[in-house]
């Protein structure tokens, strides 16, 4: 008979692993004891990752499955966005969950909206493996830090293939204008693999400008990468603009955007992970490679590959002169904010092109 659970100690706690032997990932058969090994064999990354930064959940409870999907809006405003007959398999959890251990660290975080929540704060990988315990595959932390949970220190670049193309073609926009353009602004970039098909570019900064300015910085970067290379990259968000390019979302930098973390495993039936990777070997590399089978005898011989990540932080004042020069010169000002945001100062119309009757 199964054991209804076993109890793993991390550091100077006890936590309890309910139903270890329930499948995840039915390709291969990894289960919820696994996913929790998983993450503490690569314990000192993803805390590293996540420290005192207000974290997202995306649960997954029922594993990863044909048909499993995640919570739409809907499901929220119907009250099913968990577990259940006629409810989504898997969901984003913003709040603290009840019950959870009084070890748990929380930070308090204000939505668009206004309205405000205690996120869980990981601070040690007891936490993380206690949050895989609930179905945690992915892990969503802000870019900001608990003492200061209004004034980001972490730019985050974001290559998004469209359709049509690729991760290569991600890596060689990564790799082509924007590492050069990091270079001339003297920031150091810390690259990993989405877990899909995607590449992230993370530069720690000063935690001096609010989300607006750094999401602007973030626009103000991805429209000098469009400008270097606009055969190949757009900066467009309404997706029917982009074509056959790679999006550079600047809107992950809003308040309330997240990006699955350094190490986070992604909810895809072959198990993979968002794996930091050297600027050398991004050319030849492979995000089918990094999984849970396999990341944690790589983190085992080459460390944290971000570990230095927190050694220097960046001003972001080149990025936003270089803002102010596409406003005054080039007539490029503000983009549209996502959906669920409320209207913003100096956003354009937000309505799709094609739907816009103005210019119809």
């Amino acid at each position: 008979m199964a054991s209804p659970f076993i109890e793993i100690p991390v550091g100077d706690r006890l936590v309890k692993v309910t139903n270890p032997d329930k499948v995840y990932f039915p390709e291969h058969g990894y289960t919820k004891r696994q996913l929790v090994e998983y993450y503490l064999a690569v314990g000192e990354g993803i805390v590293r990752a996540t420290r005192d930064r207000p974290t997202t959940l995306e649960r997954w409870p029922a594993g990863v499955f044909e048909g499993a999907r995640m919570a739409t809006r809907e499901d929220y405003a119907r009250g099913q966005a968990g577990m259940g007959a006629g409810k989504s398999d898997a969901f984003y959890q913003k709040r603290i969950p009840k019950g959870a251990p009084d070890w748990v660290q929380t930070a308090r975080i204000k939505f668009p909206s206004g309205r405000s929540a205690d996120e869980v704060c990981p601070t040690e990988p007891a936490v993380i493996a206690w949050a895989a315990n609930l179905g945690t595959l992915t892990f969503h932390p802000w870019p900001v830090r608990r003492d200061d949970v209004d004034h980001p220190d972490e730019l985050r670049i974001d290559f998004d293939p469209q359709p049509g193309t690729d991760f290569s073609d991600a890596v060689r926009v990564a790799l082509g204008p924007a590492r050069d353009l990091l270079s001339e602004l003297g920031f150091t970039g810390h690259v990993k693999t989405s877990g899909k098909a995607g590449v992230h570019i993370y530069v720690r900064i000063e935690p001096r400008w609010t989300f607006t300015e750094v999401r602007r910085a973030a626009l103000a970067f991805g429209r000098e990468v469009e400008r270097r290379n606009p055969a190949e990259v757009t900066t467009r968000w309404w997706k029917e603009e982009r074509g056959e390019q790679v999006f550079i979302d600047y809107n992950q930098n809003a308040r309330d955007r997240t990006i699955a973390s350094a190490y986070s495993v992604r909810p895809a039936p072959h198990a993979p992970v968002s794996a930091p990777v050297t600027w050398d070997e991004l050319p030849d590399v492979d995000p089918h490679d990094f999984t849970i089978a396999t990341m944690p005898a790589r983190f085992a011989e080459l460390g944290d590959l971000h570990a230095s990540i927190d050694d220097e932080a960046f001003s972001l004042e080149g990025l936003l002169e270089m803002a102010d020069r596409d406003e005054r010169d080039h007539g490029l000002g503000d983009m549209p904010y996502p959906p669920n945001y409320p209207k913003m100062p100096g956003e354009p119309k937000r309505v799709q092109p094609s739907k816009d009757t103005d210019n119809q």
